[in-house]
């Protein structure tokens, strides 16, 4: 896979992948920064027939909602979505070439976002070369494929469990920030209260005290 870049205004970027690698990955999980006023693109080769699906989601920032956009080869429109938390699109290529998938951020203007992808290009190769075979697979080896199975469905909750708890995290520190703003905030009107309510009692005291000064001259 191969990614590109389509910042509207020239931004670096920070991404996370998983694996961590750079230039070619070889991983079809990625997660990334998606800036304010931003768009990024990736590239996948896909041959005719292959069945493919991305599925995505934003983990942090703002309402946690993404553009998301994917095109064929002739640049015709296969998948278009405005403003996903997350979805999931499976689709079978009819064209050989280099298919694009773009996530924008344009419509914020100044929160940036967390975006989790998983782009799946056909099937798993079997576990044993001999797996299709017409006889049927001995004990060992069905053990093995369900043992198999089994796995990537853990693999595939981890990954979603950890997506959650990332979410629920940012939620939370975002809360927490906001809590502390507003206690910070109400100590301010609190003490600004309080020194106004003082120099008020003063100055009924310093207007008897002149008053009564005159009275007795």
């Amino acid at each position: 896979m191969r990614f590109g870049f389509g910042f509207g205004f020239g931004f670096g970027s920070g991404l996370l992948l998983l694996p961590l690698m750079f230039g070619w990955i070889c991983a079809s999980e990625l997660t990334f920064e998606l800036p304010d006023n931003a768009k990024q693109c990736f590239y996948e080769d896909i041959t005719i027939g292959t069945k493919c699906t991305l599925e995505f989601q934003v983990v942090t920032g703002g309402h946690y909602d993404v553009d998301c956009r994917l095109e064929d080869p002739d640049g015709t429109v296969l998948y278009k979505e405005m403003k996903k938390q997350y979805d999931s699109f499976t689709f079978t290529a009819s064209r050989n070439g280099t298919h694009k998938f773009c996530f924008s951020n344009e419509f914020s203007t100044f929160t940036h976002k967390t975006v989790y992808f998983d782009f799946q290009v056909g099937d798993d190769p079997p576990l044993f070369p001999n797996e299709n075979r017409v006889t049927a697979l001995t004990q060992m080896e069905s053990a093995c494929v369900s043992i198999h199975e089994a796995l990537k469905s853990v693999i595939d909750y981890q990954t979603h469990f950890r997506l959650r708890e990332a979410q629920g995290r940012s939620r939370a520190e975002d809360l927490n920030t906001r809590v502390a703003f507003w206690s910070v905030g109400e100590a301010f009107i609190l003490l600004v209260v309080s020194i106004s309510q003082v120099l008020l009692l003063r100055s009924f005291f310093s207007d008897r005290k002149t008053t009564t000064t005159r009275l007795g001259s």
